[in-house]
């Protein structure tokens, strides 16, 4: 079987050299059930060997645009659904999108693995026209995959420093946290806590670490609990901590529901916040001005965030050169939740 006349890679012939059926092949390339996963996985990789590409790539390789974005979300649903985050995010993303008569291709998948196998099957098909990456590892394999010849243009939603050369728009974490800690350290907070998500993201390690050399400067004790961002978790941090030899006496959350998780622990256990306890969360929302005490909050305008990444994809797509772009330093906001010890 061989290719079709002008050298285009069929099916079949990604069927000849897997070793398995055109149907199979048919299966795997459209994401379909009826093979097995080390089939599809063959499959993929064989289509990627010959440098295969379906009739309506082609056409985009020859100049067509598809007027879609593509963002693949590597997390559990149900906790994605509880984070107003990619919520407002996405809201961003959309309204420049539209203003300019484009679409959002959104999938959210359970793994990194899923992740690039989906961003892998997008450039063959060149399904969109350019893609956003969120959530960066500090080593992040979708890096090298974004650089490669013939990738899809695209966009880092991450500090410059995990970009490696790519685009990217970030927001100044370390200097916020920084200022978080001072303002603490202020309160005559000695012990305190920081409450992070899930450790290999890039925004966690710098988030870290701003903490840890601002408490030791300050000459504070730092505390790190691990979570995965999810009230549960937040939730069981804060008990463990408050219930240990020596509490904390300010925390210091990674995003907002796990902050009001933790204000609802403190109560449980009779602590007064900010009379016994202070409280930070990142990323403000609706929710921090509707708890009693009210969150004292860093914030930014995440709905701006998202608009202003779609705006460096569609300069990417237009041949600007990369560019590191600071939208934003989050600030403090304060409210009722924090006080002197």
């Amino acid at each position: 079987m061989g290719k079709e006349p002008g050298g285009r890679v069929t099916i079949s012939d990604i069927a000849e050299r897997a070793g398995v059926s055109i149907g199979a092949v048919s299966f795997a390339l459209n994401g379909r059930k009826g093979v097995s996963d080390a089939t599809r996985e063959r499959v993929l990789q064989v289509a990627d060997e010959l440098g295969w590409a379906p009739a309506s790539a082609a056409r985009s390789l020859a100049g067509a645009r598809t007027d879609t974005f593509g963002l693949v979300l590597a997390r559990d649903p149900h906790n994605l659904g509880v984070e107003s985050f990619y919520m407002r995010f996405l809201a961003g993303l959309e309204s420049e999108l539209s203003r300019r008569s484009y679409g959002l291709l959104l999938q959210v998948v359970p793994s990194q693995e899923i992740e690039i196998a989906t961003l892998k099957k997008w450039r063959r098909s060149r399904r969109v026209d350019g893609v956003l990456l969120v959530d960066l590892a500090v080593d992040d394999p979708r890096i090298e995959l974004a650089s490669e010849p013939g990738a899809l243009p695209a966009v880092v939603v991450g500090d410059p420093a995990v970009a490696k050369g790519l685009t990217s728009v970030w927001t100044d974490d370390a200097t916020s946290m920084r200022q978080a800690v001072q303002y603490l350290v202020g309160l005559g907070h000695r012990r305190i806590a920081r409450v992070s998500g899930l450790a290999p993201f890039a925004h966690t390690h710098i988030r870290d670490e701003a903490f840890v050399e601002e408490m030791a400067s300050e000459g504070a004790e730092a505390v790190l609990l691990r979570t995965d961002y999810t009230p549960e978790a937040g939730a069981s941090a804060t008990r463990h901590a408050l219930q240990s030899d020596a509490p904390p006496t300010a925390f210091v959350y990674d995003n907002d529901v796990m902050a009001v998780a933790g204000l609802t622990v403190a109560m449980e256990l009779g602590k007064r916040v900010p009379a016994d306890m202070s409280i930070i969360a990142w990323d403000d929302s609706v929710l921090c001005d509707h708890t009693f005490p009210t969150l004292t909050a860093l914030t930014h305008d995440v709905v701006a965030f998202g608009a202003h990444a779609a705006r460096r994809l569609f300069d990417v797509i237009d041949g600007a050169p990369p560019g590191a772009f600071l939208d934003s330093t989050p600030r403090l906001v304060i409210r009722g939740s924090t006080g002197p010890v």
